[in-house]
């Protein structure tokens, strides 16, 4: 019987380059076996996800998600929550492209990108779960929430293009002034954190806005996310933390609680409670505080580089 992929691909990715490379990334997945057909995304909402969900329900054995970090996180939304789930392969072409550098997919050529494909080498990878109010939303690479998150979403795309990880270092400095705590509750593996907190990345992989010494100790397949609760809003300290995170000196500042866990849950508490607190999913906004996390184990099997 044959298999079947589908490519979903970003037109406007990686300055509108994904269209004239259609045709040759078909060429591949036809060379690796499958009956290949694509589908082009529309600007109307949850478009690539909508498609995913279809292609994995019409019994697709192979979906490619071709575009940025919003692309994958789109497909990977729309086959999740599903009992019978297709492999994926991803083919970078966005900005930071934090997954494809975790996953070790060239970035720097949609053809190589797509050759992974041949060298038929997949893992089984965990996936985020986030549940707002009983609703579901998934994630791949990192959530966060916390004043200082607007680093992970508040950077025009046309600025990181131009400017590249100068462009957070420069947000970052911009917004230090401006800084606010917020009072949580964090209930988590290792036990409650009731307190302050100006910002939490619950991350998957080491790859945060391209910097890969954040979270030093991830792993892909585990079961567990890396947690990093950041304490203090002075600028100051923030600054110095700042600097260690770049050389992965930070995990064992005081000022940082790093930790491993399968779950977490975020309550406001105390003078931030009824205040709207949202949550960044692979740097777009999910929803609001409260929320609970699980890691879904090896829930979707990936291509993967050498």
């Amino acid at each position: 019987m044959t298999k079947k992929a589908r490519l979903i691909y970003n037109p406007v990715s990686g300055h509108e380059q994904m269209p004239k490379n259609v045709a040759d990334i078909l060429d591949v997945l036809e060379r690796a076996g499958y009956e290949a057909s694509a589908f082009r995304t529309t600007p109307e909402k949850k478009s690539a996800q909508q498609e995913a969900t279809r292609a994995a329900t019409e019994g697709f054995d192979l979906i490619v998600a071709a575009g940025g970090d919003g692309t994958i996180n789109e497909v990977v939304n729309g086959i999740a929550f599903l009992e019978k789930r297709p492999k994926m392969a991803i083919i970078p072409a966005g900005t930071t492209n934090d997954y494809a550098r975790a996953l070790h997919i060239p970035r720097d050529s949609i053809a190589a990108a797509a050759e992974v494909i041949l060298n038929t080498k997949t893992r089984k990878m965990d996936i985020g779960q986030a549940t707002f109010a009983g609703e579901d939303q998934y994630f791949v690479n990192i959530a966060a929430c916390g004043s200082l998150t607007e680093l992970t979403y508040g950077v025009p795309s046309e600025v990181k293009s131009a400017l590249g990880y100068a462009a957070y270092l420069i947000k970052g400095a911009e917004m230090l002034p401006h800084l606010t705590e917020n009072e949580l509750r964090l209930t988590y593996d290792a036990g409650v954190y009731e307190g302050k907190l100006s910002m939490l990345l619950l991350g998957m992989t080491n790859s945060i806005g391209g910097f890969e010494q954040i979270m030093p100790d991830a792993e892909l397949s585990d079961g567990l996310f890396q947690l990093i609760i950041v304490k203090p809003s002075d600028p100051v300290k923030l600054l110095r933390l700042m600097a260690l995170a770049l050389n992965g000196k930070h995990v064992d500042d005081p000022d940082i609680i790093y930790t491993k866990t399968r779950s977490l849950k975020i309550d406001l508490i105390g003078k931030s409670e009824g205040q709207k607190l949202p949550v960044n999913l692979d740097g777009e906004i999910g929803d609001y505080c409260p929320v609970t996390f699980k890691n879904l184990q090896q829930r979707i099997e990936f291509y993967v580089g050498e």
